[in-house]
């Protein structure tokens, strides 16, 4: 129930407009976010990649309300990629169509998104289209098949094992060649479209590790490009010790080596585990979030751990 509620609270803005005048909200919320600049991010994806830790950039935003705010946002992302490649930054971008106008207009969404695209192949850059909850995945992946088709090879998407189509998703992008990041889901779905039981969404996280991996093996196992940009083909999104495991040993039993594996980790969440990871071989990128747009983002992250939220209260109570 709680964990709901906060998922309200992300996409309430009566919420927003009060949160975001606390002064120490943005303390905390900085744990989670690298900072409201270009500027920011960049100099945080320099830390990570002298760890060995290579990123992917986020600019925060979602649901733009008019073309000119989603064309606005895609400009953004465009500069973003200019940025990385004047920085020589062990980076890619990640992004949400609904943020270059997939709630507007689709063909407004195809636009931008083949801009980005364009820019990124010039770079020889790699762009992963994040998934958002359950109303935009068909049209989300309609626009990834609508820009593969016109030849552009550096896009992948997001998989969310809570859901009950992700395994017949998964088999058939897999088929066309995605690559993937792997996620639990940070939305609130109904009990008829997704797992409402952990051990559930743990079980189908392990499964579609097991698919992806064993598709890889059978592709010739490709490897993080040398410049950290373009991902192997399975990419783990979670901090869960136990999922992790299950990927390594399922690796290993189908002979992928470590560089055909990929670890992906939020950014301030589990630093120690990252380093470990990165230190044994395995590719570890940090997902990297920034701009003003912070506070649905920052709330989703409440919602998925207790304890960042007991921390946010500790905060409010001193203040």
């Amino acid at each position: 129930m709680l964990r709901s509620f906060l998922i309200y609270l992300s996409k309430a803005n009566w919420a927003q407009r009060l949160v975001t005048r606390w002064r120490f909200a943005w303390r905390v919320a900085s744990r989670f976010v690298a900072g409201e600049s270009v500027r920011d991010a960049i100099r945080v994806v320099g830390e990570l990649n002298s760890l060995g830790i290579n990123a992917t950039l986020d600019h925060l935003g979602e649901h733009t309300s008019t073309v000119e705010e989603a064309t606005q946002a895609a400009d953004d992302i465009l500069a973003l990629l200019d940025q990385i490649d004047c920085c020589e930054a062990r980076a890619n971008v990640s992004l949400k169509l609904t943020q270059i106008g997939l709630g507007l207009d689709e063909r407004v969404a195809a636009a931008n998104l083949e801009r980005i695209l364009e820019r990124a192949r010039q770079y020889r850059n790699y762009v992963r289209v994040d998934m958002e909850d359950t109303p935009y995945t068909d049209k989300t992946i309609r626009l990834y098949r609508a820009m593969r088709q016109k030849g552009y090879e550096n896009l992948g998407l997001v998989a969310q094992s809570y859901l009950y189509r992700t395994e017949a998703d998964t088999r058939a992008l897999l088929g066309e060649g995605c690559r993937f990041r792997l996620v639990k889901g940070a939305y609130k779905e109904p009990p008829e479209l997704a797992y409402p039981k952990k051990k559930d969404v743990d079980a189908n996280f392990d499964l579609l590790t097991k698919l992806m991996i064993d598709y890889s093996a059978g592709a010739g196992a490709p490897t993080l490009s040398a410049d950290g940009r373009i991902p192997p083909i399975p990419a783990l999104g979670t901090h869960d010790a136990s999922r992790i495991e299950f990927g390594k040993i399922c690796a290993e039993k189908a002979g992928l080596p470590k560089s055909a594996l990929e670890i992906q980790m939020l950014y301030g969440i589990r630093r120690d585990l990252q380093e470990t990871l990165a230190k044994e071989g395995y590719p570890v990128r940090v997902y990297v979030p920034y701009g003003s747009h912070w506070y649905p983002y920052f709330v989703r992250r409440l919602a998925e751990r207790p304890a960042n939220l007991w921390f946010f209260i500790s905060n409010f109570l001193r203040r």
